[in-house]
């Protein structure tokens, strides 16, 4: 029979607690790493469209994703989520 969780099912987005394993599911690594880009990407995206409501979504797409300043941007809110989810975890300890 597959492992169980030691406790009750998150209520949030923590980790199952699987034996102290750190393995979240059935991404590799890589896999987990794209997904996070993705998402900081999309949320990216998502939130300068919400804020600047262009007339013409397609052409604000197109320039959004073409600019030579996405992969700094992309790194960066990768640091925030990152350093945020430190936070977390800190303050989950005390």
């Amino acid at each position: 029979m597959a492992n169980q969780p030691k406790h009750k099912a998150p209520e949030g987005m923590e980790p199952y607690d699987l034996e102290g394993k750190s393995d979240l599911g059935a991404l590799s690594t890589e896999q987990q790493e794209k997904l996070n880009q993705f998402k900081c990407i999309l949320a990216g995206f998502l939130g300068e469209a919400l804020i600047k409501r262009p007339e013409d979504i397609r052409e604000f797409a197109a320039e959004y994703f073409t600019s030579v300043d996405l992969p700094g941007k992309v790194q960066k809110q990768l640091e925030d989520r990152q350093a945020v989810l430190k936070q977390n975890r800190i303050l989950q300890k005390i």
